[in-house]
């Protein structure tokens, strides 16, 4: 048959905006299943998805638990295929949507973990301690991604006509989820580490003139969300943090850190570039718990 699973991501990508990370997140999920598929031996014929069965999507749900699959990742490989399904029958390929009565997994939303203050302090100090093309490149984007709450992805992204150097109104601008563009302020802390990189790192990593991406890596090309999470663990563990530090805690931290200090729910939405401003009220669970410690602990008759 043909490839209804490259359709689909297609379909994907085109008509609904989709980033390449979720299309190859979805790319590997269903590949997954359709190899579950084969082992059922579905009358020979793993890739007729007419033949596939309700019975046939819940084994492999039964499948991915008894291989201890996280929760989170159960959710999502059954989120993946179900929209397959719903897709195909879209589009007439199926008459019934094996999935329709099947629940998705309900996963409990679990609070980010902010930095404190102190430790956000603490790790932005690490590669300020020596002045090489990589620290400075290093300091930057670690001041850049708190300044910003930029996904680690969009950081990455960002080219050198991103960033504006407007003394009055410094910001960056990148493109989030669904291709909608944002442009962020940026503080002056983390724009004098910005041009201290342009100024004194970048032109001694990069190799080609016409190389266009804003951090780049020791051979001169774009750096990886891979590599940047490999420099932020490296500079985390001299901090001396406890816990897994990841690039999405200083995301965490700066929308916690914001309302924290007063910032308005939906400023902060637009900020993170969240669509609804649902995901973004996870945080103001935490600064309520912020402030329900404070209470209890200054007021005489909480203790």
């Amino acid at each position: 048959m043909e490839d209804r699973i490259g359709h689909f991501l297609q379909f994907m990508s085109s008509e609904k905006g989709a980033s390449e990370n979720t299309i190859a997140a979805y790319r590997n999920d269903l590949t997954q299943f359709q190899t579950f598929l084969s082992t059922l031996n579905l009358n020979g014929n793993p890739t007729d998805w007419r033949r596939v069965s309700t019975d046939a999507v819940v084994s492999y749900v039964l499948d991915l638990k008894q291989r201890r699959y996280a929760e989170a990742s159960v959710a999502r490989k059954v989120a993946a295929v179900k929209s397959f399904f719903q897709f195909l029958q879209a589009e007439g390929t199926i008459q019934r949507n094996p999935t329709e009565s099947l629940e998705s997994p309900r996963v409990g939303k679990t609070l980010p973990k902010p930095l404190s203050v102190q430790e956000v302090d603490e790790l932005l100090e690490q590669p300020a301690k020596r002045r090489t093309p990589e620290a400075l490149r290093d300091r930057a984007m670690l001041e850049l991604l708190y300044a910003t709450g930029l996904r680690v992805t969009e950081l990455v992204s960002l080219n050198l006509d991103s960033i504006s150097m407007d003394p009055h109104h410094p910001s960056a601008r990148c493109l989030g989820k669904g291709a909608k563009e944002r442009s962020i302020p940026i503080h002056e802390q983390a724009l004098r580490a910005l041009v201290a990189y342009l100024n004194e790192g970048r032109g001694r990593l990069v190799k080609n003139k016409k190389e266009r991406a804003l951090f780049v890596n020791r051979r001169g090309e774009r750096l990886t969300r891979q590599g940047f999470w490999l420099i932020l663990k490296q500079y985390a563990r001299q901090a001396g943090l406890q816990g897994t530090v990841t690039p999405h805690s200083l995301r965490h931290s700066f929308a916690t850190h914001m309302l924290r200090g007063g910032a308005p729910l939906r400023n902060v939405q637009e900020l993170l570039g969240h669509a609804n401003i649902s995901t973004t009220q996870v945080y103001t669970q935490i600064t309520d718990e912020h402030v329900r410690r404070v209470y209890e602990q200054a007021h005489p008759r909480a203790k």
